[in-house]
């Protein structure tokens, strides 16, 4: 059987729970221990994160990929059994910014919230909407989701009340790594997506909708969705998805010259799927977002602001036009109206404790083969 050596995703992991940690790169369901080989500058990969490599950007991401590639085709003994194996969260991040560059998910939800209002607020299909999230509750697919506590209140409520979040959801995202940093005060152009972005990870952004709908009025998002972000292990590199590049959706608003993308389409052709216990529950289209990536770190630094090693930043909740396309519980319930019956006849509109949630992608390959982005995954428990 042969093996995918395109790919070739970065990750970090351990050979016991304890035991140190090191780069390696997924091969099926192999991981080559990077560390172990003759590379330039191997002690970058005897580190506990991907930082070390990503910060000497693009011309050395190829070299070492090439390299890679040549190695695996010679045959090569650091080839390591997945399973038993410990993953880690593969980079140091250093700032986390989330989007919300769905059309299908900014509509709906307008539409839930804003009943007697446009769907999109007036500013939507001028720019990428987005917001800073904390960085230090970024975790590994795996990691317990404690369903957080807070203040909610309800519409007929006369004052909020305190305790465990009891709309929590789920939002299926695309990450993006940024190795290559930028200088403060100076702007990425839309075509130096590559030249900064160093790969690709899958999110799940836990929400917890009561909260968010009590403190996001007048500054947006906080505590209903700091409590914890979740990627997967593995950091599919940039330069393996060029069969997945797509051009945008159509656009009916012109946008401003920063943002004109018609040179440098970066829609990606991702189909992603969530399950919930193992059951189906949808398969966002990736490749209908309206805002791409490249058009997101332009817009993230067009006001100066600096890019470092290690910055996650993520599509926002992909969702397409039909029902089993919706990335979010809330959507996919409506809000809770119409909850969702599952195979064993149970109903969900939220999340319960216990309930298992994972996100897995594909997107095309050379070929006609699929590229895998691995999972995300996480089990909620119940409030501390």
């Amino acid at each position: 059987m042969s093996r995918d050596t395109h790919t070739l995703p970065f990750g970090v992991f351990s050979e016991t729970p304890d035991g140190p940690r090191r780069v390696g790169v997924r091969v099926d369901d192999l991981v080559l221990d990077v560390g172990a080989l003759d590379l330039p500058h191997a002690a970058d990969f005897a580190t506990a994160s991907l930082n070390a490599f990503l910060a000497r950007g693009r011309a050395h991401w190829d070299d070492v990929r090439a390299r890679l590639q040549e190695l695996l085709a010679q045959g090569t003994d650091h080839l390591l059994p997945l399973a038993g194996l410990t993953l880690h969260l593969p980079v140091e991040v250093a700032d986390y910014v989330d989007f919300y560059s769905s059309r299908h998910h900014a509509e709906n939800i307008g539409r839930m919230f804003r009943p007697d209002s446009p769907p999109l607020t007036p500013n939507w299909t001028h720019l990428p909407i987005g917001y800073h999230g904390r960085a230090g509750t970024v975790a590994v697919s795996g990691t317990p989701v404690v369903r957080p506590s807070g203040q909610h209140k309800a519409p007929t409520d006369d004052v909020p009340t305190f305790g465990p979040s009891r709309r929590l959801d789920i939002e299926a995202e695309v990450g993006f790594v940024v190795g290559t940093p930028s200088a403060l005060g100076t702007p990425v152009p839309l075509g130096d997506l590559a030249e900064h972005v160093f790969g690709v990870c899958l999110v799940n952004d836990w929400s917890s909708r009561d909260l968010q709908a009590w403190e996001y009025v007048p500054l947006g998002p906080f505590l209903g969705k700091s409590f914890l972000t979740s990627i997967s292990p593995w950091v599919v590199p940039l330069a393996a998805l060029a069969d997945a590049r797509v051009p945008a959706p159509p656009r009916e608003t012109p946008v401003l010259p920063y943002l004109d993308d018609a040179e440098h389409p970066w829609g990606l052709d991702l189909e992603l799927v969530v399950t919930l216990n193992g059951q189906e529950v949808s398969r966002p289209p990736f490749a209908q977002m309206y805002w791409t990536p490249a058009q997101q770190l332009a817009h993230l630094t067009v006001n100066g602001a600096s890019l470092r090693t290690g910055d996650l930043f993520a599509s926002g909740t992909v969702s397409g036009p039909e029902r089993d396309q919706r990335g979010s519980f809330i959507e996919l319930s409506w809000g809770g109206a119409e909850p969702l019956t599952l195979a064993d006849g149970s109903t969900r509109s939220f999340l319960e404790d216990g309930d298992t949630v994972t996100i897995t992608a594909t997107a095309p390959g050379p070929g006609g083969t699929r590229i895998s982005f691995g999972e995300v995954t996480g089990t909620v428990q119940p409030a501390r």
